[in-house]
């Protein structure tokens, strides 16, 4: 029997450029007019669904919760260690093909009954389908990240040394995840079923299905996508090993430090990874992505608009607010996220707090010294300040009237003639979830969340009406940020404005920080993830129902394993996290629960009033708010007023803002890498070779990160899992060889190493631990 597309034609009708996707209508296949309204999608996402394949499967729940329980299990116990390594979901979706298609080809075909219920299931529903190795992938990808209720529970056990009830901690891991999904369920209508919230970075993911999954008849001269995967994916693989192990320093090469050793300027101007790296560029596949992810997931306008706000920041706002000691910037390293005191130290922090109570000791403090920042680390503070505030009138000028639009429309999919082919698709083939599904959840969660809080003796410290405050903050930054998110794949974190929200309600409880920017900032982040997903499975035509039941058990799955993780290694590996006490060489140093625990000083302990407040020096960044608010006005006007300059629609101030403003931790080796190759693929290629970029760009992006990934983990448990074990020379190191970028040039500064300078510094001090640098102006 034929089936009938949505315009009546019948799939022997449909014009032949649709019958390229080469599946056949009595096996259940539908193909629609491929109609998207946004071009790479439509390049990239088959307008095709056989509601017939099996989706929820025995194998679906074997090899998801097993991939899950691994994954959440490596990524927690590598959090701890000085070198970590985090291992993405990429990895299992590319080992469960194989391992799914021998439990298609080996499992009987067996129905077994679920005891007290008339429920069944078959061992083996057939072929081994990519619905299956799509929900399979998001399984594993819940479990690809530690949550940040583990690194509370970090805190309180390692660096404030004080004891948590165990039922206490197990509900703070989950609830903070699991807040998330009752505003996923508020928000899905705007941005997972409207065709123009196209989440970018999923694409990668449908093409790397695609090129597994499909089979595709090879052309004479040119590769399958499958094999075109396998080749990047052999050869990323075999390349890693030269900057992974083998030549690490090629990861960053800074010429302006090698060419001037003894030039603290040239080296600040020239290193990628401590300055503003001029003439630096890396050739190792994980600086291009590390930190900014794939370049191919980011469309070209939003890459031209974050290496915009990149060379605004770095090359032109530090240097001229270095160079003018701006907020004493001299007495500090040009880059450094580290905290100071007035002479250029590293701030003793222990030293301000009072150990009974772990409180504030102001007297101390004030007696001690305010804590400084270097320059870079302000303006990151400062532009987090100005592109949340600029989200919301960046999404209310230009998507306000489509929102708006969607909001009068209260029905699950609308009564509206809906457009969009997979809409269409989903809509004709499968039932929504029920809303009543995510409001239950949300309720629930929230009931919990106020219970962690306030059962227990209070050890949280969060009152409340703090958790509801907090979940009110997801709540109104959920839809800008997911907005910008699902067009450009760039989004903000709302960390900054929780942290400051509840150090000025709550000052001196550090605990009550953290708790409150892990309700605010994680449920925001799960909802954003969740949604994502849904728009992934959109993409695959994967059931609703099912995809929430697999996100659901998978985020349960995931906050389980990670909490039994993390409490076995706090109880088990004495002075875990303290350096000063370890063995040395120990692994065990908690170098990323250092810095979530520096925060929990700077925003709790102290307070933003004596850091950004009129008790603290930074009292005048506060502007940037209203910068935000005000900035995208005029750009917006000025595209309406010029609509024949269509650039000026592309102009993005939330990334102008924010793009660049992630250095501090992120190196301008990143970024210079990363928008090289972005522009070179995404704006070149895409313009002048759309076929061969619709072909292979996506692939090209999953085979790149697979293959780092995989010689990553090979690496590592092969030649360092014991120790650190690498090759003892000159390219050995995982350095640009620039040591003087750090080195502060104000007179009289001590730094330590810092004992050659620019031109027309002398007198370095060669006997003692710390050498001082004096510059002559």
């Amino acid at each position: 029997m034929e089936e009938e597309s949505s315009t009546g034609a019948t799939a022997q009708q449909l014009p032949s450029n649709l019958l390229k996707y080469d599946v056949d209508p009595s096996e259940g296949w539908q193909i629609e007019e491929n109609d998207h309204p946004i071009e790479e999608v439509r390049l990239t996402v088959n307008p095709t669904d056989n509601p017939n394949l099996p989706v929820l499967t025995f194998r679906t729940w074997l090899l998801g919760v097993s991939s899950c329980v691994l994954l959440s299990f490596t990524n927690t116990f590598f959090g701890y260690r000085t070198n970590q390594l985090g291992v993405g979901s990429v990895c299992i979706q590319i080992i469960s093909l194989p391992i799914g298609r021998f439990l298609a080809a080996s499992l009987p075909e067996k129905n077994i009954r679920l005891p007290f219920t008339k429920w069944s299931f078959s061992l083996n529903p057939g072929p081994f389908s990519i619905k299956e190795h799509c929900l399979i992938s998001i399984f594993a990808g819940t479990g690809a990240g530690s949550p940040l209720g583990v690194a509370i529970l970090t805190i309180i056990h390692a660096f404030y040394h004080r004891g948590i009830n165990l039922m206490a901690a197990f509900l703070l891991v989950q609830t903070t995840q699991l807040l998330g999904y009752g505003l996923a369920g508020i928000f899905r209508k705007y941005l997972v079923d409207s065709p123009y919230m196209w989440w970018p970075g999923n694409l990668v993911q449908v093409s790397l299905f695609k090129a597994l999954n499909q089979k595709e008849k090879r052309k004479k001269g040119t590769l399958t996508r499958l094999q075109f995967f396998l080749t990047v994916f052999i050869a990323s693989f075999a390349y890693y090993a030269v900057p992974g192990f083998l030549f690490p320093a090629i990861s960053t090469i800074s010429v302006l430090c090698l060419v001037y050793k003894k030039s603290v300027t040239m080296q600040q101007i020239g290193s990628g990874l401590h300055g503003l790296g001029i003439a630096s560029f890396g050739l190792d596949w994980s600086t291009v992505a590390g930190f900014l992810g794939s370049p191919f997931a980011s469309p070209a306008s939003a890459i031209i608009n974050t290496m915009i706000s990149f060379f605004l920041i770095i090359y032109v706002v530090l240097p001229l607010g270095y160079w003018t000691n701006t907020y004493k910037a001299k007495h500090f390293p040009l880059i450094s996220a580290n905290l100071f005191d007035s002479s250029g130290q590293i701030y003793n922090t222990t030293r301000i707090i009072n150990a009974n109570s772990f409180t504030l000791n102001i007297h101390e403090e004030e007696r001690y010294g305010r804590m400084n920042l270097s320059l870079s680390f302000a303006l990151v503070y400062a532009l987090s300040f100005a592109s949340l505030t600029a989200s919301f009138t960046h999404v209310a000028l230009h998507n306000g009237k489509d929102i708006w639009k969607m909001w009068q429309n209260t029905k699950e999919y609308g009564e509206e003639k809906v457009d969009d082919v997979h809409m269409r698709l989903m809509k004709r083939n499968y039932e929504p979830v029920p809303q009543w599904w995510f409001y239950l959840l949300l309720f629930l969660v929230i009931g919990l969340s106020i219970f962690t809080c306030e059962g227990f003796n209070g050890q949280l410290q969060l009152p409340w009406w703090g958790v509801l405050f907090a979940a009110g903050i997801a709540l109104l930054f959920t839809l800008p940020i997911g907005v910008i998110l699902a067009t450009t794949n760039q989004g903000n974190g709302i960390n900054v404005i929780t942290e400051y929200i509840v150090g000025l309600i709550l000052p001196g409880k550090p605990l009550a920080n953290v708790a409150f920017k892990a309700y605010g900032t994680i449920s925001m982040g799960s909802a954003l993830y969740l949604l994502s997903d849904l728009n992934l499975g959109h993409y695959m035509k994967i059931p609703p129902k099912a995809m929430f039941i697999s996100q659901l058990a998978g985020t349960i799955i995931n906050s389980s394993v990670s909490f039994a993780a993390a409490w076995l290694l706090l109880n088990s590996i004495t002075h875990i996290c303290d350096p000063s006490k370890l063995p040395p060489g120990s692994p065990w140093t908690c170098p990323g629960y250092d810095v979530f625990y520096n925060a929990s000083i700077i925003w709790g302990l102290v307070g933003p009033m004596r850091m950004f407040g009129k008790l603290g020096h930074y009292s005048a960044l506060n502007i940037f708010f209203l910068v935000g608010i005000v900035l995208p006005i005029p750009f917006w006007f000025l595209s309406k007023a010029f609509p024949r300059y269509k650039w000026l629609k592309y102009i993005h101030i939330p990334l102008l803002l924010s793009g660049g403003s992630g250095v501090p931790p992120i190196h301008a080796v990143n970024y210079t890498m990363w928008g090289a190759v972005g522009i070179f693929f995404n704006y070149y290629i895409y313009r002048r070779h759309k076929n061969w970029w619709a072909r292979h760009t996506y692939v090209m992006s999953a085979a790149l990160d697979a293959g780092v990934a995989f010689m990553g983990v090979l690496i590592f448990f092969a030649l360092q899992l014991n120790k650190n074990v690498g090759i003892n020379w000159w390219g050995g190191v995982a350095d640009d060889y620039c040591p003087l970028a750090s080195c502060p040039t104000a007179p009289g500064v001590m730094a330590y190493l810092c004992d050659v300078c620019s031109i027309g510094c002398w007198g370095s001090f060669h006997g003692s631990t710390h050498l001082l640098c004096i510059t002559i102006e």
